[in-house]
């Protein structure tokens, strides 16, 4: 008797977080299906509202949706010793269970212009926190035609003031 093998929910989560080995092959598949790679990063260290909203709309854009995860490593270099609150492998599994997120790579510098590089995504996407021209490596996905857009960011929600709050 043959059996179908079905793929749990943790399964699925781990599936979309990908190894560095299997970036190459994942983005030629979409590419094959003329899907279009919308990039964002983070350190995504506590995930809040604010992050799954501006998740979701840049996963709106079209296509499929990468993110960029900063590793512990780099997170300690940019915020700090204390940080991050949660290792890489637990803000990893979280975002990779959104369904609308497709893959979570892990990259160790303090930006993701490495990663952009091997990505070039058609969109890179930051919040309006930002001038796009400010954005880190617009000028690498400009440069193969891409685009670099910024979404409103929902006011009231962020990590630092989680922090505070509980700190208080």
């Amino acid at each position: 008797m043959i059996t179908e093998h079905k793929m749990n929910n943790r399964d699925i989560i781990r599936s979309k977080i990908l190894p560095d080995k299997d970036v190459e092959s994942m983005l030629a598949l979409w590419k094959s299906e003329d899907q279009q790679v919308i990039f964002t990063n983070g350190c995504f260290d506590i995930m809040h509202m604010g992050h799954v909203d501006y998740l979701s709309r840049a996963a709106d854009l079209g296509g499929v949706l990468v993110v960029g995860l900063n590793s512990d490593k780099s997170v300690r270099s940019i915020k700090g010793p204390g940080r991050p609150l949660q290792d890489e492998a637990s803000r990893s599994f979280l975002l990779a269970s959104l369904f609308f997120v497709n893959a979570v790579i892990l990259f160790d510098q303090d930006t993701p212009v490495e990663l952009l590089n091997r990505i070039k995504p058609g969109i890179l996407v930051k919040g309006n926190d930002y001038k796009p021209e400010e954005v880190v490596g617009a000028d690498i996905v400009t440069s193969h035609g891409g685009r670099i857009m910024t979404l409103d960011i929902v006011k009231g929600y962020s990590t630092t003031s989680i922090i505070n709050k509980s700190s208080r």
